[in-house]
């Protein structure tokens, strides 16, 4: 199975006329330059991204993907296996907090089953793409065959050519796989060459010892798997099924001209894997928030990205993304509708 051509071709690039243009537009709107921050900043990243004059963000895809980690042998999580294909269930029944979230802002949210040690029923709003019944155990040998990364990273890319047929502006990736930060933690060490003990955090609520036992499982991981820095070799090494998908997603989603709202810990360390294969992702990315998970602020350092929110959140399925859309959305009204200094016959500080 080759790779989606999102990772290998091209991706397309702002237009600068458009960014240029919103640029100009918010030097002359009643208000003084640059009092609206960083909603100003948005606003002209959306016009250029999509070349537009007046940017916005509905309709909102958000996509959750859930898979399970063999690493979880190792004793890395507070929380046992079966809670992720039971929280699969809750997903569909309308109960997680990314659920509420999806129906509080109109947006659609789809859930992707990539693999669960517990078994998933048949249910109406989950896709059934099982690679396996989890990753194996990255402590010991690679996480992924590479037949498993490709059904990956497929799996992601289609999410994104979904967005896309349905005419989705803005996507949003969330996970959902315990074990998973011990997964996004050793990737964030071998990609930013850095300790276990800089950047593992609790996770799903582990105490001091446990968070000392994460660092000692992700030291051994690393040194299995060597000093290898080829972005796709360390999510093969090291990631989750629903890491892979949520980098190919995000990937996918440039590749067909939508940007993307980038969640927390998990997320970010996904579109570092990305980046890390095509640079000019980049470009692509908003932040929504600054994850309580000790290692969100090197990725975001690594990414030169200044996330719109911190509140203190480590949730994960893509619930710090979905609330900052109405950040997203008011900057979008706001340089739309807001009047010029001409249209509401306002004197400028110029004098004009």
């Amino acid at each position: 199975m080759p790779l989606p051509s999102c990772w290998t071709q091209p991706l397309p690039s702002s237009d600068t006329q458009f960014s240029e243009r919103a640029r100009q537009r918010q030097q002359v709107l009643t208000k003084p330059r640059g009092s609206l921050g960083q909603l100003e900043d948005v606003a002209i990243t959306l016009a250029g991204l999509q070349r537009t004059q007046q940017p916005q963000v509905d309709p909102v895809r958000i996509a959750v993907f859930a898979a399970d980690h063999g690493v979880c042998a190792e004793g890395i999580s507070a929380y046992p296996q079966e809670v992720t294909a039971q929280m699969i269930a809750n997903f569909a029944s309308g109960g997680a907090a990314i659920s509420v979230l999806a129906r509080e802002l109109g947006a659609s949210l789809e859930v992707v089953n990539l693999g669960t040690v517990g078994d998933v029923p048949p249910l109406t709003d989950v896709r059934d793409e099982q690679i396996a019944a989890g990753t194996a155990n990255l402590a010991t040998t690679d996480a992924m065959t590479p037949n498993q990364l490709e059904q990956a990273l497929a799996s992601g890319d289609k999410a994104a050519a979904r967005a896309a047929d349905d005419g989705c502006r803005l996507f949003m990736g969330g996970d959902m796989g315990i074990g998973n930060t011990t997964s996004a933690t050793a990737i964030a060490c071998a990609l930013l060459e850095q300790s276990p003990e800089n950047l593992a955090g609790p996770g799903t609520g582990l105490d001091a010892a446990g968070v000392s036992r994460k660092c000692e499982v992700i030291a051994r991981a690393l040194a299995k798997h060597g000093n290898n820095r080829d972005s796709l070799t360390v999510l093969a090494s090291l990631g989750g099924f629903e890491i892979a998908a949520l980098a190919s997603a995000i990937m996918g989603s440039a590749a067909r001209g939508i940007p993307v709202l980038v969640d927390g810990f998990i997320v970010s360390v996904a579109a570092l894997v990305a980046v890390r294969q095509q640079p000019n992702l980049r470009e692509w990315l908003l932040f929504a928030h600054r994850s309580a998970e000790p290692g969100h602020q090197a990725v975001l350092d690594a990414l030169d990205a200044r996330p719109l929110l911190d509140l203190g959140m480590r949730l994960g399925e893509g619930s710090g993304a979905a609330v900052a859309v109405p950040l997203l959305r008011s900057a979008c009204a706001l340089h739309n509708q807001m009047a010029s200094f001409a249209d509401a016959g306002v004197t400028d500080k110029e004098g004009n």
